[in-house]
């Protein structure tokens, strides 16, 4: 186990994490609005009096980004995670189905599934995980029987006070970053250097946003609004309505 040198962890920010930024914005231009519109609820914004296009676009746009955001974010925490693990122990990224990566502590083969927060997936993405867990246990152990293989949900963020699942330990937040690293106090560690050119990179973004907020809304008054109001049967349809029976 080798010691870790936060100035590593800075020089991987620093020359990384321009790609998280640049796919936010890239994300943006190749959005489409018929695209969030076919995938987010009408019903909802019905219900939550949202009567004005300029509302309706907005909120549209906004829970897309939110949750775009977080996919992004987490797979690129993922990275940093799998870097500082290699740092200090040598780990890698795992070449099995469902696992992100490998380490040996000890006696011990980590097998660490990395996920954004707690509260990731329902019960059969969790059953999915666990029979990936399995699978690679009896992938790894094909070559060496007596291989202590252990089976690790590692999250982001968050926390969870009951890590022994069973089938496998899930370590939230402090303890997931402690578990990669061996440094109890690595998760308030990296905040700062994540935040290297935040506000140069974010005035990038934010000026991507209002240009295709424009646009939507200009095609979304068009397409979807009569007299300046939101037609919402049309809007149903578009986002409804069956495809017509193919005649044969």
């Amino acid at each position: 186990m080798n010691q870790l040198d936060i100035d590593d962890v800075v020089q991987y920010v620093e020359q990384n994490i321009g790609a998280f930024h640049q796919k936010r914005i890239q994300g943006l231009d190749s959005l489409r609005l018929t695209q969030v519109l076919r995938r987010k609820n009408p019903y909802l914004f019905k219900a939550k009096y949202v009567f004005t296009p300029e509302q309706f676009v907005n909120g549209l746009v906004d829970a897309h980004i939110s949750s775009n955001e977080e996919t992004l974010f987490g797979d690129w925490l993922e990275q940093l995670a799998i870097f500082i693990n290699g740092r200090i122990y040598g780990g890698w990224k795992s070449g099995i189905t469902g696992i992100d990566l490998e380490f040996d502590s000890g006696e011990k083969r980590n097998i660490v599934a990395i996920k954004s927060g707690p509260n990731w997936g329902n019960s059969s993405q969790i059953k999915k995980m666990i029979s990936d867990f399995k699978a690679a246990q009896r992938t790894l152990r094909t070559s060496n029987s007596q291989l202590n293989v252990v089976a690790v949900n590692g999250c982001c963020y968050g926390t969870d006070d009951k890590p022994d699942k069973g089938d496998y330990f899930k370590f939230c937040g402090q303890r997931f970053w402690e578990f990669i690293s061996g440094q109890s106090e690595l998760y308030t560690d990296i905040i700062e250097p994540l935040g290297h050119r935040a506000r140069e990179r974010n005035d990038e973004f934010v000026e991507s946003y209002w240009a295709m907020i424009t646009r939507f809304a200009r095609e979304f008054e068009t397409d979807f609004c009569s007299d300046g109001k939101i037609d919402w049967i049309r809007l149903v349809r578009f986002n409804s309505q069956a495809a017509a029976p193919k005649i044969i």
